[in-house]
């Protein structure tokens, strides 16, 4: 009986056991769908309570933009639950859309929303009444009305949220600041200071007071150089009127020239409203570079330092272009022998801007170098289709001549006589002028 007893007790312990296991695993079963069913819950409270879009406001319904600074500014703010591309435009009354902001990509937001000024300015728009001959407009303001604002938010998936509401614009300052008549010219430029077409001219006409004007070159790789106005012949900054820019690239303060290429030149204008203008044209920079011209290792040969009277005084020299530009020249040529009474003058050869010659200078002498030559003969100089010669960059030449002294003026015998490189009217450097003076004595029978 005891043994029967315990077996069915065993059995029953079994059952019940196998009762218990049963319960269990519904119990597993049951708390896993509980959980699923959870996370989809709060997924869809989160969803729900941050959408990709959400904390939209502006400051303001109402804009003044005319730079009184009264209303002529407002805030525009909005939150993102995640990366998106965002746009700001406006609806006016027959639908044309003007915008601000233009799928812009954007973060999610962090502590804080975003935050951005609108000044009534949005990207540029014509009307059927402009006349933008020679100019673009890329920024404008609204013209007076009621518009429809439009926040708008697209995610990588495609889904795109928008909230929307009223601003009303009001005394806005719509005058556009014009750009006339923007010109350039040579269109060739050739900034290299010999004289030739060594500047360029650019003229421009704003329309619009209270304005800044900006113009610059840009090159194909995007780098900027700035023009500067001639203040001389131009209005007054800020006012309306004619610009003028007398542009030498740089070359005259040594600076070296934006290189050979066509640039496009850019005038640009920004009122206070935050309108903005542009006009451009074309410009071409050739054999563009600051020359640098020296009398090699500064040394002088002369012939002697002392002369009877009508005896000629002889020099040898060697002319170095140490730069990358051709450096024009103009004769008399090397060998020319002067008579101490003639000077380039009378022999035909008057100054010419941007001209390198050499040249001798004595104490007694009535005019600054009065006897010049060429740096260089037909063997080292090159010419150009007008007819201008040059030497060569990174090239040496000897140049010689002499001056026959027929007679003897001033207080001055002995006196010093000296060689220069002169760049006429531009410069003779102060390496260049007063070189290896000779002390000369002139023998008076």
């Amino acid at each position: 009986m005891g043994n029967g007893q315990w077996t069915m007790d065993n059995e029953q312990w079994a059952m019940d056991n196998g009762r218990w296991a049963m319960g269990s695993d519904g119990i597993r079963s049951l708390l896993v769908l509980l959980g699923v069913a959870g996370v989809a819950l709060l997924l869809l409270v989160a969803c729900g309570e941050k959408p990709l879009l959400y904390d939209v406001s502006f400051s303001n319904d109402l804009i003044t933009p005319n730079a009184d600074h009264v209303s002529d500014v407002l805030r525009i703010q909005y939150r993102l639950s995640r990366p998106a591309e965002l746009s700001i435009t406006f609806l006016d009354a027959a639908g044309k859309r003007y915008v601000f902001r233009d799928h812009e990509p954007r973060a999610p937001s962090a502590e804080e929303p975003y935050s951005v000024y609108f000044a009534g300015v949005v990207d540029g728009y014509t009307l059927e009444e402009d006349d933008l001959v020679g100019f673009a407009v890329t920024k404008r303001v609204l013209q007076d009305g009621v518009y429809t604002w439009v926040v708008e938010a697209s995610d990588e998936a495609g889904h795109t949220e928008q909230v929307t509401g009223t601003l009303t614009v009001a005394a806005a300052d719509t005058t556009l600041p014009e750009l006339r008549n923007f010109t350039v010219s040579p269109p060739l430029f050739t900034p290299n200071r010999d004289g030739i077409s060594d500047r360029a001219r650019m003229n421009v006409y704003l329309t619009k007071a209270d304005t800044t004007l900006t113009v610059y070159l840009r090159g194909a790789d995007g780098t900027i150089y700035h023009v500067e106005p001639d203040a001389a012949t131009t209005a007054n900054e800020g006012e309306a009127g004619l610009y003028s820019f007398d542009y030498d690239a740089g070359v005259d303060m040594g600076a070296e020239p934006p290189p050979d290429g066509t640039y496009v030149v850019w005038a640009e204008a920004r009122d206070a409203v935050g309108q903005h203008t542009v006009a451009t044209t074309t410009l071409t920079i050739q054999q563009g570079g600051v020359p640098r011209a020296y009398i090699y290792l500064g040394e002088v040969e002369w012939s002697s330092t002392s002369i009877m009277l009508g005896e000629t005084l002889f020099f040898t020299l060697t002319v170095e272009n140490d730069s990358a530009v051709p450096i024009r020249t103009s004769g008399p040529p090397p060998g020319t022998v002067y008579d101490s009474d003639q000077n380039y003058a009378t022999l035909g050869e008057t100054i010419q801007s941007g001209v390198f010659r050499v040249g001798i200078h004595c104490e007694d002498a009535l005019i600054n170098y009065p006897w010049r030559w060429a740096v260089g003969d037909d063997t080292a100089l090159t010419e150009d289709e007008e007819g201008h010669r040059y030497l060569p960059p990174f090239t040496r030449t000897v140049v010689r001549g002499g001056i026959r002294f027929v007679d003897v003026t001033g207080a001055r015998n002995p006196q010093y006589c000296w060689a220069g490189l002169i760049h006429e009217d531009v410069e003779i450097s102060q390496v260049n002028d007063r070189v290896d003076p000779v002390f000369l004595f002139i023998e008076v029978p």
